[in-house]
């Protein structure tokens, strides 16, 4: 369980915009915003740093012009003035107001403020805000961006939970390393987080799997792997070269004349082999995951569990049988149609729980049991259907609902070289493995490519592109980015041109004079830094990793400009070059952390 370690309590400038205006509402209309109703965005640089629509949002209960409401909310934060471009504007020293009596915290945030038709209200923030943030990222280092919105609350991340039917797929490494980030950042937001994988080793997948061993007719994988199962020399290869479990000597029975097992003891032992040999040496070796729990679906099942979720559903009258099968009232929670628990014991089959009953004892395990406050599953494109079933049964139990259990599912990756789908495989007989992606280009690339992706995009992966050793490749030209500010750290040193004690570049910028730091691109950048918060923010509550790549590219395209516009050493403006190096490492700072979070590592040298 990754716990939070001082959160940050610093309050983000845009919850400060959000706070005022709901007093300012709350105040003048008598109306209770939440904080998430007052939308505050980013508009083009030209019309400011924030903006909101609340106005726009408020129209049809204040009955007025939205225009009008936002004069009125203007009004409250500072006095009018008029400007050329026809907007209304705030003057920088505002003049005291009922609302402005409430917090005077605003006297000092805002340059000017603007009313645009039909009715946003955009705010400029004071240069001296943003300066005095470059101490700041300074002060906090790798702490900068943490938050405390998470209130120490349990939260889960369960992700890849493949199938131990085969070696991962490209789809296993979008969603595995989408859960890890999105690990990452609630705990920097002040949750406390745990990372879980559940092992599908039950049910009809690894009968299935038995099938394929033995190579009967009911058999569906195919590939070398399987193949390889069956090799006992092989086999004999791999427990030498392995730590294996306690169970060991379980798994043996395939080394021994296998035809005469039976099918789901065969598909068992294979697909524990699958889960050791291949399955958990790419996530933790490769992939650089660690999970705080491994959740088998077998120990589930023979826990007790899936009986007692049958015994609540009975007292509550919803479940009843229909041809010989166990069925749960789910069409009463929102379901499309009833769903079965456990099967019929017709045509000498042995009666058997469906998937839906051990998933059903698994978060009913993570909530009541372990008390987590939230559960997040990821899972694959395939699995759409059966969201409604699960969360149906979380209502039919009272123990989770949509806002505690959160389903993100995960679309489809096609790899792609030279314009064309690779879709074969030797390994795997049927699709490109996870491992020979990796085979084929860094971690460091294959993250940031799948994590450049709103998990409800299908995704093309450009082989070809994540070769590239250039700025063409977005990780490339990032991590360059990096390694050009260890770059200026490291070839300047002040005590050679300056009478200063400073043993290096950084100590040096440690007491800048940051009024200094006035240009459009040093302001520019500064912006993009205070950005960082609010990303890790809205990571936090709407889960789109995605944002965590674009807005490291944002911000190296924002260095990269400041570093055009601006000379970061300059002989002859010591102070100057002092407040420059201290943006410099401000940015650095922000870009290490961001970099971090995306599990990627920050190249001093490229």
């Amino acid at each position: 369980m990754n716990k939070p370690e001082n959160c940050g309590n610093k309050k983000m400038i845009r919850t400060k915009i959000q706070e005022f205006i709901r007093k300012i509402v709350k105040s003048r209309w008598g109306i209770d915003l939440e904080l998430n109703q007052i939308k505050i965005d980013y508009p083009p640089e030209k019309f400011g740093d924030y903006s909101t629509n609340v106005a726009m949002f408020l129209a049809e209960e204040t009955k007025s012009n939205p225009m009008e409401t936002a004069g009125e909310i203007a009004k409250c934060l500072g006095s009018f003035c008029h400007s050329e471009s026809g907007a209304r504007r705030i003057s920088a020293a505002p003049r005291r107001s009922f609302a402005n009596a409430q917090d005077d915290t605003k006297n000092y945030l805002f340059e000017n403020i603007e009313v645009f038709k039909p009715g946003f209200i955009n705010f400029y923030l004071k240069k001296s805000i943003l300066q005095s943030e470059v101490a700041e990222i300074e002060k906090q280092d790798e702490s900068y961006g943490d938050l405390g919105i998470g209130r120490g609350q349990k939260v889960q991340v369960e992700f890849i939970s493949a199938n131990p039917t085969g070696p991962l797929t490209l789809g296993n490494g979008r969603g595995g390393f989408y859960g890890d980030v999105l690990a990452n950042v609630l705990a920097k937001a002040g949750y406390k987080t745990q990372r879980a994988y559940y092992l599908n080793n039950a049910g009809y997948q690894i009968k299935v799997l038995g099938h394929s061993i033995l190579k009967d007719e009911q058999a569906q994988y195919t590939g070398e792997y399987i193949d390889e199962l069956r090799n006992p020399e092989k086999l004999k290869e791999w427990f030498k070269s392995k730590e294996w479990p306690s169970n060991f000597d379980e798994l043996k029975v395939l080394l021994g004349p296998i035809n005469d097992l039976p099918v789901k003891k065969v598909g068992q032992t294979a697909a524990l082999v699958i889960f050791i040999h291949w399955i958990k040496p790419t996530i933790e070796e490769r992939m650089k995951i660690n999970f705080d729990e491994w959740i088998e679906e077998l120990g589930i099942r023979e826990s007790g569990l899936p009986e007692k979720i049958l015994e609540i559903l009975k007292e509550k009258n919803l479940i009843y049988e229909k041809d010989g099968a166990v069925w749960f009232k789910s069409t009463e929670f929102g379901d499309d149609k009833d769903r079965v628990l456990m099967t019929s014991a017709k045509d000498g089959r042995e009666r058997e729980f469906t998937y839906l009953l051990p998933d059903a004892a698994c978060h009913y395990k993570k909530f009541v049991l372990d008390k987590f406050d939230r559960v997040i599953d990821v899972w694959g494109a395939d699995h759409h259907g059966y969201v409604n079933r699960l969360q149906a049964a979380g209502k039919a139990l009272g123990a989770w609902d949509e806002n505690k259990l959160k389903i993100v599912i995960m679309q489809l990756v096609r790899l792609m070289s030279s314009g064309k789908e690779v879709k074969m495989s030797k390994r795997a007989g049927t699709y490109v493995t996870l491992d020979e992606l990796l085979d084929k280009i860094p971690l460091d690339v294959a993250r940031f490519f799948f994590l450049m992706y709103s998990p409800d995009s299908h995704m093309n992966f450009d082989l070809d592109l994540a070769k590239e050793q250039n700025e063409k490749n977005p990780v490339y030209y990032v991590q360059y980015a990096h390694a050009r500010i260890c770059s200026i750290f490291n070839k300047y040193n002040p005590s050679t041109t300056l009478r200063t004690r400073a043993k290096n570049a950084k100590e040096y910028a440690k007491n800048a004079n940051l009024d200094l730091l006035e240009h459009e691109s040093e302001l520019g950048l500064i912006k993009q830094l205070i950005r960082f918060h609010e990303i890790i923010e809205d990571v936090a509550r709407d889960y789109q990793v995605h944002r965590l790549p674009n807005y490291a590219l944002d911000l190296v395209g924002t260095f990269h400009k400041f570093y055009e516009d601006c000379r970061v050493i300059d002989e002859k403006a010591p102070e100057l070059t002092q407040a420059r190096l201290a943006l410099v490492q401000a940015v650095q700072i922000v870009l290490k952390n961001t970099l971090g979070l995306m599990g990627i590592s920050a190249p001093e040298k490229m």
